[in-house]
Parts: structure tokens; sequence; C-alpha cells
């Protein structure tokens, strides 16, 4: 005999076996409600909404991981995010990737290079120009490894060392970092001013965002410029067009017509004059009349800033001169606002800026022609900067120093 379901209820959804009732409903059908939430009009206009922006979102993040140039994944990301407003969602991916460097322990690799030549020697002469080889740099880490702090040619004109490289530790606590240090001389030497596709970004700037073939002959160096112009505090400015403003009181590199630079404080003993063709400008300087301002240890990732993971020791970069007017380009990892003044500062530097940081945007090459003087060979001065050498043969992001034989 068949037995009935509990009363009041569709038996028709009820399974039996061996004509027993189961307790186990079939799951209800949703698709009806599906489909009338799919015919209101809000539905149907959110929905082709979020198709826009996912399809928007998709082509502009291919648009900027296709953009010519050396720059990897992790840093077109990065700065595509920041420019859509995302950079709270970039910092702090950042934070949680930081790792403090480490104390203790040495270098990686051997302080007796950079090895392209012998070291610097007194005594070359052409056209009444004596090389002048700076001062033997003494360890910041006390007992100095071998080659720390001792000169060695990185370029020559005419026979005339006229750039000079030094590997330094930045303080005894990190010894197993090193920064670069170079000084380059303006009797011999040239500095060119180039703006890069993104920053400065589009302009009839006059000069290519590259070094093509046809501009390599006698290139000897190139190096980074600063942060981002919105990030800069100041504007950059080049054969009379400029992104952003020049503002009074800058941290200022000042090229001119003949080729020398300038470096200083806007508007404090540096101007605009007809003799100016470049200004790049950022932050503050780290060190002004000789010595290293109180303002290098207060506030630093909002004066200084903002570095990967909101740590102080970072990747940095800087450019100084002495009071003969050498120029100091100082960089490296492990690297606080202070100890890069306090590096710039040791290798005679009188007044110096602050320019990029984090690691993705530092960069030190010198050039060598093995093969071919008119297309040199590029070589990283430090082994472990994350750019490749060949970075400003390719098309620039951002805006760089290049720099010539006289």
């Amino acid at each position: 005999m068949h037995r009935a379901g509990p009363p009041g209820l569709d038996h028709s959804r009820y399974e039996t076996a061996a004509g027993w009732p189961e307790a186990r409903l079939r799951p209800p059908r949703r698709d009806g409600r599906l489909r009338r939430l799919l015919r209101h009009r809000v539905t149907r206009v959110v929905l082709a909404l979020v198709g826009v922006f996912l399809c928007w979102t998709v082509w502009s993040m291919s648009e900027a991981l296709t953009v010519p140039g050396t720059d990897n994944v992790a840093s077109r990301v990065a700065e595509w995010a920041r420019n859509h407003y995302l950079g709270p969602l970039v910092t702090l991916a950042e934070r949680l990737s930081y790792k403090a460097p480490k104390a203790g322990g040495k270098p990686s690799f051997a302080l007796t290079g950079p090895g392209a030549t012998t070291p610097a020697r007194h005594g070359h002469k052409h056209r009444a120009i004596r090389a002048d080889v700076p001062p033997r740099l003494a360890s910041i880490a006390h007992t100095p490894l071998a080659g720390e702090g001792i000169w060695r040619t990185l370029g020559s004109v005419h026979g005339v060392p006229a750039i000079f490289a030094t590997y330094m530790r930045p303080d005894s606590v990190h010894t197993s970092y090193v920064a670069g240090v170079v000084s380059m001389d303006q009797r011999l030497v040239r500095f060119a001013l180039h703006p890069g596709i993104e920053d400065p970004g589009p302009g009839n700037w006059r000069v290519p965002p590259t070094i093509p073939p046809r501009a390599r002959r006698g290139l000897l160096a190139t190096f980074n410029g600063g942060f981002k112009i919105d990030s800069s505090g100041g504007g950059f400015y080049l054969n009379g067009v400029t992104k952003g403003a020049l503002r009074k009181g800058a941290a200022s590199l000042v090229y001119y017509r003949n080729g020398r630079v300038a470096i200083g404080v806007w508007g404090h003993g540096l101007g605009m004059t007809s003799d100016v063709v470049g200004v790049r400008q950022n932050l503050r300087p780290i060190v002004s009349n000789g010595a290293v301002p109180a303002a290098v240890d207060k506030n630093i990732i909002s004066n200084w800033g903002a570095t990967l993971g909101g740590g102080l020791y970072v990747w940095r970069s800087g450019v100084g001169i002495t009071r003969d007017g050498r120029i100091i380009f100082v960089y490296g990892p492990a690297l606080t606002v202070r100890t890069l003044a306090d590096l710039l500062l040791r290798a005679g530097s009188v007044e110096a800026m602050q320019l990029d940081i984090n690691p993705e945007w530092m960069s030190f090459m010198s050039y060598h022609p093995k093969h071919s003087r008119a297309n040199p060979t590029p070589v990283n001065l430090l082994p472990d900067q994350a750019q490749p050498p060949y970075r400003y043969y390719s098309v620039a992001s951002r805006d760089f120093t290049a720099v010539y034989a006289r």
C-alpha cells in the first residue's frame, strides 16, 4: 500500500524509494529570478558600465605594458596604477613586500672595480689639461675592504682621465651593501638633459627620449633623473618648454649651452638666463654650503619621497657639485637620505640634491668603445642595479642625463 507523504507538501517534489517518501527536497529553480533581475533597466546599465570599465582597463593596461623601453612588468603596472589614482594600493603592496636590509655581512662582489681600467694616475696631459684625480675616500665602515674608496678611471677624453668611480659601503651597520660614487671633470665632459616619454611626457623638447645611434659617438656615461614631475616639488625645463613650474627654493640641476651644469637652489644664485637650456628640479638640497641640513632626518616619507614598503633604507640616487666644479653622482641600495648626503659630502660636494629613489629607477652606465666608437658598449656601474645597461639605447620612460666628451 502506498503511504502518503506529510500533509500540506507538494508530493511531486519528493523522491521515493520502495514506496516510502524521502526527506530530501529537490533544489528550487532560481533561473526565473535571475531572468527577472536581468530584465531591469538599472541592472543592464550597471552591467554595461562594468563591461566598459573592464574593457577600458584591459586596453589601458595593455598600452602601459607595451610601451617601448626597458621598464619591467612590475614597474609598468605600478606606474599605471599611480597614474590612475590607485597609488594607495601600490603603496600597500610595496609595504607588504618590503624587507629591511640585513646588518653585517660582506658585499657580493669585489670592490676592486669598476674594472674597466687600472687605478687613476696623475700626470696625463692634453691641451694643458692635467688629470685631476680626487683623493681616496675614507671608509665609512671603518676598516676598508680592498679597493674601497680608491678611484679608478671610468672614462677618458684624448687620453686624459675625465670620469672616475669607486665603491663605498654606506654605513658601519649594513656592511654587505655597496654604493657607487662617480666624479666627473667638467673641463673634459659636457652634460645633456633628455626627456622621458611618460615624464615629463610629450612636448617640443627637441631632444629624443633615447640616445639614438647617430648621437652615440663620444658618449661616456648616463644617469637617471628625479621624481615624477608632479611629485618633485618643482618643474622641468628644456629648450624653451616647461612641464610643471620652476619653483623658487627648489633644488635644481641646471644645464647650460656650453655643456656645463650647476647645482643649487633656484632663485638663490641660480635662475633663468639666455644660456640656460635645461633645468631639472627635485625637492630641496640635501647638501648646502658644504653641510648636510638637519631637514634630511625629518619626516622622511613625506619630505623625501614614498619608498618601497615605507622603509628608510632603500635605493636612492643623488647628484652634487664640488667647490671646483666637479660633478658627483651617488647611488645604491640600503641608503637613507642622511647616508646619501654623507656620501655626496664625503666625495667633495658643497651643494647636492636627491634624484630618484627605489630600485627600478636607478642607473649609472659608462660607455666603452670596445668594438665601435660610434656605438660604444654600455656597462652598469653597480652589478646589482635593476635596469639593464642598454636602458637608454631604448626609449626611456623618465628623464635622464647623458655625459659626452668635449
